[in-house]
């Protein structure tokens, strides 16, 4: 693996107390979904509070760093200003990943997009990507991306069966990575409207060019949503902040489709196999950031658009603005005293099973926290009414919400920016 210097990025390794982990190469490029699987590691990437341009990946062994109780948990814990001490708190694993990109010029900024498992995607300040595998500690060549992003934010679509068949001609895997906040582009009409967009990249595991049985991964623009293009839309462009932001998405359709909703704009369909877009509706997803689906339920989760809670909705149809079935439900509940300093992050865990990751400052000194920044991760497992005579009511699914343990992780400064 190479670049040219002075615009590169690395991984600089395992560290631990003892030793620093060999960095391998690996072209094995085949991603394995655990959608519908109970996962064992819950993955944090975290941007240093000393240097710029690196971020750590730690993965937490939740065989160990449990956050679900083997029976039946007690009720909901309302914790406050005094019993906030008796929750649990967990440190960072001692052996961690750090992953640099070099500075080019006064730039030097690193963006990791998480895959399957414990693999994520990183790229950096000049567009440079790698792959890198904390489970076989392993690193691999990606190819850049046509522009860096500024704020950018991505979406994974699995397809395993596609990545090992080396008949199939078509898309595998695929990386969809796009702007946050996508700038209005002009000049597009007609025809032109389909041309691909530096803003909206896929990084898309099939065959090469040379050979019908040879894959890899290989990174190709995509045109933008049709808003982006369209000039009743362009009325807010003075800064990223005022345009139009895709506040949520989802995959639909067992990887057909992915779905993004756009605040003030309305919600486009993607089609993964024709890279084409179509507009579902002048309205947006119940949901806040991604939303996933639970196969066992055959609902897709996230958190709720005005209050941040989980909740639930069904996406088969897009024909009108889909409704919550079931939620929203809040976890257990912080002292009044902490303060939200960030969103929230869902992460589906498998078979029900979720983690709430909330991110708090104190705001005083409570005991053993000072005013620093914490974490708090909770499991929380949605489950079939125990009455199974009970069906839906007024359009309402009957599923209950059990919390289980809360754990707090105090940062040191450092963000959390991903928890996967």
């Amino acid at each position: 693996m190479s670049w040219e210097p002075k615009s590169t990025t690395s991984v600089v390794g395992a560290h631990n107390k003892t030793a620093h982990a060999q960095k391998y190469l690996s072209m094995s490029p085949s991603v394995e979904s655990t959608i519908g699987f109970s996962r064992r590691f819950l993955n944090l990437i975290m941007s240093s509070s000393c240097i710029s341009g690196v971020k750590s990946l730690y993965c937490f062994d939740l065989m160990y760093q449990e956050l679900f109780y083997p029976s039946t948990p007690p009720p909901p814990t309302r914790f406050n200003k005094l019993t906030v001490n008796l929750m649990d708190s967990v440190g960072l694993p001692l052996s961690s990943f750090d992953l640099r990109a070099s500075a080019a010029g006064d730039q030097c900024k690193i963006d990791c997009f998480p895959l399957a498992g414990s693999e994520v995607v990183c790229a950096d300040q000049s567009g440079r990507a790698f792959r890198f595998d904390a489970d076989r500690r392993r690193a691999g060549t990606m190819p850049g991306l046509h522009k860096p992003k500024s704020m950018p934010l991505a979406l994974f679509v699995p397809n395993p069966r596609a990545d090992d068949d080396l008949d199939h001609v078509g898309y595998g895997s695929s990386l969809f990575v796009m702007e946050r906040f996508p700038r209005p582009e002009a000049g597009f009409s007609g025809a032109e409207a389909e041309h691909g967009s530096d803003q909206f990249e896929a990084f898309v595991y099939r065959n090469t060019r040379m050979s019908t049985y040879v894959k890899a991964w290989h990174c190709q623009q995509l045109p933008p949503p049709p808003f982006v293009r369209e000039p009743k839309h362009w009325h807010s462009c003075s800064s990223s902040r005022s345009r139009p932001e895709i506040s949520s998405y989802a995959v639909l359709g067992g990887g057909s489709h992915i779905c993004l909703s756009v605040n003030g704009v309305g919600t486009y369909c993607l089609d993964t196999a024709r890279h084409t877009w179509s507009e579902a509706g002048e309205w947006t997803l119940p949901f806040h950031g991604r939303a996933e689906y639970v196969p066992e339920l055959k609902l897709w989760f996230g958190l709720s658009a005005d209050t941040h809670h989980l909740a639930a909705a069904d996406l088969s149809s897009m024909d009108c603005r889909p409704q919550l079935v079931v939620g929203p439900w809040k976890e257990h509940r912080m002292p009044e005293e902490w303060k939200e300093s960030q969103d929230p992050q869902l992460v589906s865990l498998g078979s029900g099973r979720f983690c709430v990751a909330r991110f708090f400052r104190t705001g005083a000194n409570n005991g053993d926290f000072g005013d620093e920044p914490i974490a708090v991760f909770t499991g929380v497992e949605v489950v079939p009414p125990v009455c199974h005579v009970c069906g839906a009511t007024n359009g309402r699914v009957q599923l209950r919400m059990i919390p289980h343990m809360s754990k707090c992780l105090t940062s040191n400064g450092s963000t959390i920016d991903e928890v996967f």
